[in-house]
């Protein structure tokens, strides 16, 4: 077994462990094996060890890499968990079947268009900037809810969840506490939040999506 199937395995146990904790079925709670800037020969392992998900950050990153993974792979689910350019739209809806990062009118106008036009169905995901920092994206938490709401009633958006990442030097469990209840006042049910560090904190806290990267490729070098 190579180093990244065994680390899947690991984390897979510690997924179990957590929900069971937590008191919640583990088949509630999907992990997202984070492949951004590790090359196809890197995920091949993780792929042959079962693993069917897997979250990328770039639309042309994605596109270069994971046609010739999926031609093996007939059960794989492609989720953009990173920004997305208004532009870019049309790629990420025909190669995704989940984007975690819808945060502006603009680009709920670009995917309610290009859905449409596709006959896709993609699970979208509202990311709510928690920390509400400058650098990073996401609709404030005060604006949340009509903006979910925007989407579904006038964009028609497939909307079926919330997204966050928490400040880096900031307690991730106050900014998933604040998430899911957000989604609760939106009526949704599913919440991507945690990562390689935090992701059995955020399963306590309700995470349906979890995105873990390092803990299963290893250290990401510069490339």
């Amino acid at each position: 077994m190579t180093n990244s199937a065994a680390r899947l395995r690991e984390i897979q146990a510690r997924i179990a462990a957590s929900a069971l904790e937590a008191g919640r079925n583990v088949s509630g709670v999907t992990l997202i094996a984070v492949s951004k800037t590790f090359s196809a020969e890197e995920i091949q392992p993780v792929l042959d060890a079962g693993q069917t998900v897997f979250g990328e950050n770039r639309v042309q990153e994605a596109k270069a890499k994971w046609p010739r993974l999926q031609a093996g792979h007939s059960n794989l689910s492609l989720h953009l968990i990173g920004p997305l350019q208004s532009n870019k739209a049309h790629d990420a809806v025909r190669l995704f079947s989940a984007i975690h990062s819808l945060d502006r009118e603009s680009l709920a106008v670009a995917l309610a268009r290009e859905l449409e036009q596709s006959g896709r169905v993609v699970e979208l995901f509202v990311q709510v900037n928690t920390g509400l920092e400058p650098q990073k994206a996401g609709v404030a938490p005060s604006d949340t809810i009509s903006f979910v709401e925007r989407c579904r009633t006038v964009h028609r958006l497939p909307v079926v969840g919330l997204m966050c990442i928490p400040p880096a030097d900031e307690e991730p469990s106050v900014h998933f506490a604040l998430l899911a209840k957000l989604a609760r006042d939106c009526a949704l049910e599913e919440l991507s939040m945690g990562m390689s560090a935090d992701f059995e904190t955020a399963i306590a806290f309700g995470a349906t999506h979890i995105r873990v990267g390092s803990a299963l490729f290893g250290t990401r070098e510069a490339r």
